[in-house]
């Protein structure tokens, strides 16, 4: 390949985009290896490029593959050569359909040719479409041919990225092609003649992308964390990194190379990591990792393309964070070697101390940063004093932390001090290397302080037994509490707390239970014999102070429940058979104040021993059931005597109600059995049943007249009675009756006459506007007999006019007389009031008239305005 970019070639590389094919820097190519390839045609992409200037240039290679010769000097099987086949193959024109030449010409082969596939480099920037090969039958020169390609990327998605020109059989690319889209394309080639038929056979077109460097490379994570002991030696391995590129990765293009960028802080070296370039693998390369002295390194990572090649490659970059870990290189050490401290609220256990400082330079919530014993998460804490039972120790939080002293409830009435000798070391032992002492010891001395203890009850929970019954004010126990501190003066005084039943009292002073009412043993507050109360001893310190006790009383039965008969209703034949009632007795009390009970008739009245009669079963069962042969149906009261086992016994006389009914043959009581048996005869269920008939037929008529009254209330007419009419008519509320200065008035004036004389003999002109004037009225039109559609009209606007030159018509006028007041008047001339126009008049006296006159005022007593 010769190459001149007028510069003498200095330092131009050449490179292929096939990894079988390798160019010196002469321009030679060649085969990287020995191999085998299968087509007749091979087409490469060599790529020229200047380090310097970044230029790059390309040029495509086809290589024509030509058999090898047999030893015979025979042609291979099927085919013989053809005079000037080589230089048809080095044009741009395929002839896929193999010929060979006989005597009579030319004839068709059975097996056709294998088309080298077609190279076509991505990001092509065209013109387009670009000619990629031309595929041509040789018998185009016998009749028409035209031609045809299909697959994915011609009629199958994406559609037209190649097509073919149907007569002469060029195909192109329509557009510029992206190898990470789709590197490949599969195509047949066709060719038929002008009516569709088959001239041959289809031929089998493959297209390569050929990569070009246009991604870069692209972490998996943007950020990675790692960690590495303090102290490790160089070579010690921290975390990968890895970038992917979706170039072709058999090319430079995709080839990704790793290196270091930055490291923050740089110390105690700027070059503390390295990288492996082609597994991105992080290692140590210097000594001297600190955790005390630097915790996390930031190290940024660069991945590059082209092998690496920063001139023309392409980059990204990530975040590496590195942790370094904590080991056990300081020993923990006190800050004094000798501590006072003072006890607060030393009596209650698990209170603290006053504290004392230990410094542990490493990582105090790791194991090698934590000081302590077995009770204070791995710290060594022997305590030198006989009473170190009493103390435990908190695990430090930090690289300098206090050290709680905790320990159990001690008693300053026991001991006032505690002198203590506390030694600290590591949980793990300190790294190889490290000439230092693994522990550090300092001297406590705690005194207690005194506080005010509660009072407590020595015995809690204190049990007493006794009879139930006992009567009120009995003296039970003394419920009395102690008070720990010895050296305060303090008095303890008791009360309840909780008495459910109130049964109890206790004695303020000296703690003495009496009873304030009778224990029952059966009471509903009784939880299995045992009845339970809270008292409470409260001293008078300061603060004051106080502690519960609990009495529990376990109350013996006595036999103060009579039993009950159960049940208390049956039911039975009025013929004596298997059916019997099976009867029992509850007890409120326990054994031996319950059974075997005595079941038992009374002998009066003598009727009940008569009819009936007791079968004992055992001690708690026993039957009742009929002695005579026939007893009548009804509801029977039986008293029957129940008697208990106690000391005393105790017996009661109780009733129970027995349905006697006829039975069927199964000995269940009929229906009309039960009826009767419940007190009702044949006449009282009759009248029940037609009292029941009379209720329904009632209900029936009712409803029939409810739906004629309202069939009839939507057939009649819409008509109002003239009484409910309230439309022109005046409603009279009531009358107000005259006042005190209207008795001498004569009221027959505001009466309206009977006689129209006045009205006749009045002044023409003057007449009362709601009189009907006297005169002829006119002639209204008559409405025709059957109206015509274009008569209404006119009609209408006849009557219309009619009525508006009526003056006998109502309204007469617009002004409504409300009463008539005569036809005289005895008030004076009025004509005093006439306006003057001389201006003369002065109105401001109609200020003094009030509030009914301030509208004239204002009319005409304010004087001259604009």
């Amino acid at each position: 390949v010769k190459f001149n970019n007028c510069a003498g070639n200095k330092g131009v590389r050449y490179d292929t985009n096939s990894p079988d094919f390798k160019v010196r820097t002469d321009g030679t190519l060649y085969a990287a290896h020995h191999l085998q390839v299968p087509s007749k045609q091979l087409i490469l992409v060599v790529t020229a490029w200047d380090p310097q200037t970044l230029a790059r240039w390309e040029a495509m290679v086809r290589f024509l593959v030509a058999e090898k010769s047999q030893h015979n000097g025979h042609k291979p099987k099927g085919r013989k050569a053809v005079p000037g086949e080589l230089v048809q193959q080095q044009s741009d024109t395929l002839l896929p359909w193999r010929q060979h030449q006989s005597a009579n010409g030319l004839r068709r082969q059975k097996r056709d040719w294998v088309i080298p596939p077609i190279n076509v480099p991505e990001n092509s920037r065209g013109p387009f479409p670009q000619q990629l090969v031309r595929i041509r039958s040789d018998k185009d020169k016998e009749i028409h041919i035209r031609y045809s390609i299909t697959g994915v990327g011609a009629d199958q998605p994406p559609m037209e990225v190649f097509n073919i020109d149907p007569v002469s059989g060029r195909m192109y690319v329509t557009r510029p092609m992206d190898r990470e889209e789709r590197a490949s394309y599969h195509l047949r080639a066709h060719a038929v003649d002008m009516n569709g038929n088959k001239v041959e056979n289809p031929i089998d077109l493959y297209i390569y992308v050929i990569d070009m460097n246009d991604n870069r490379p692209e972490f998996i994570n943007q950020v990675y964390n790692g960690s590495v002991d303090e102290g490790s030696k160089p070579g010690t391995y921290v975390m990968t990194v890895t970038a992917n590129d979706a170039d072709d990765g058999t090319t430079a293009n995709g080839m990704v190379r790793y290196r270091i960028v930055t490291q923050t802080p740089q110390s105690p070296s700027q070059n503390m990591f390295t990288i492996n370039s082609e597994t991105g693998d992080i290692v140590t390369v210097a000594a001297g990792l600190d955790r005390e002295k630097v915790q996390q390194y930031i190290v940024i990572v660069q991945a590059t393309d082209m092998e690496g090649n920063l001139n023309y490659g392409l980059s990204n970059t990530a975040t590496a964070i590195i942790t370094v870990t904590d080991v056990n290189d300081n020993p923990p050490e006190f800050t004094t070697s000798t501590v006072t401290a003072g006890w607060w609220n030393a009596e209650q256990p698990h209170k603290g101390v006053r504290t004392s400082v230990v410094i542990t330079r490493d990582l105090s919530r790791s194991p090698v940063g934590q000081a302590g014993s077995r009770n204070w998460g791995g710290m060594e804490l022997p305590i030198t004093t006989c009473t170190h039972s009493h103390f435990s120790f908190s695990q430090p939080k930090g690289p300098r932390e206090k050290i709680q002293h905790f320990a159990a409830a001690v008693d300053y009435e026991m001991n006032r001090a505690f002198m203590l000798t506390v030694m600290v070391s590591n949980q793990a032992p300190l790294a190889s290397g490290i000439q230092m002492s693994f522990q550090s010891t300092a001297g406590v001395t705690i005194s207690v302080t005194d506080v005010n203890e509660a009072p407590y009850f020595p015995t809690n929970h204190k049990l007493i037994r006794l009879e139930e019954g006992v009567p009120t004010g009995t003296v039970l126990t003394t419920f009395s509490a102690v008070d720990p501190d010895r050296f305060m003066q303090q008095a303890v005084r008791y009360s309840k707390l909780s008495d459910p039943a109130n049964w109890l009292n206790i004695n303020a002073t000296n703690g003495q239970i009496t009873t304030a009412a009778v224990l029952d043993r059966e009471s509903d507050y009784i939880k299995n014999n045992v009845y339970e109360a809270t008292f409470l001893a409260a001293d008078n310190g300061i603060p004051p102070a106080s502690g519960t006790g609990t009495l529990q009383i376990y109350l013996i039965d006595i036999n103060d429940n009579a039993p009950e008969l159960l049940p208390k209703e049956a039911q039975i034949c009025e013929k004596p058979n298997l059916n019997v009632i099976n009867i029992t007795a509850a007890d409120a009390d326990i054994d031996p104040n319950v059974g075997p009970f005595v079941f038992e008739l009374p002998s009066v009245p003598s009727a009940v021993r008569k009819n009936w009669t007791i079968t004992r079963l055992n001690g708690d069962y026993a039957q009742l059931s009929l002695r005579i042969m026939y007893l009548e149906a009804g509801v029977y009261d039986v008293p029957i005597i129940v008697t208990d086992s106690g000391n005393p016994p105790l017996y009661n006389t109780s009733v129970i109600k027995v349905k006697v009914c006829p039975c069927d043959e199964n000995g269940d009581c009929t229906t009309i059995g039960a009826v009767a048996a419940a007190g009702l005869g044949t006449g009282a269920i009759i009248a029940i049943l037609i009292c029941i008939i009379i209720l329904l037929t009632m209900v029936l008529l009712f409803v029939v007249w409810m739906k004629r009254r309202e069939k009839e209330r939507h057939t009649k007419q819409l008509l109002i009675d003239p009484e409910d009419d309230v439309r022109d008519n005046i409603l009279k509320y009531d009358e107000e009756g005259g006042g005190e200065e209207d008795q001498d008035y004569d009221l027959s004036q505001l009466q309206q006459p009977e006689t129209m004389d006045h009205v006749l003999n009045k002044t023409p002109g003057v007449r009362r506007v709601d009189e009907r004037p006297i005169g002829a009225e006119p002639q209204y039109p008559i409405r025709p007999v059957i109206p015509h559609p274009g008569d209404i009209g006119d009609f209408i606007n006849e009557g219309l006019r009619a009525a508006d030159n009526d003056p006998t018509a109502p309204p007469y006028d617009s002004l409504l007389v409300f009463d008539y007041e005569g036809s005289g008047s005895t008030a004076g001339s009025v004509s005093s009031l006439n306006s003057s126009s001389s201006g003369d008049q002065d109105y401001d006296y109609l200020n003094d008239w009030g509030p009914r006159f301030k509208k004239l005022a204002d009319m005409y007593g304010g004087g001259e305005e604009d």
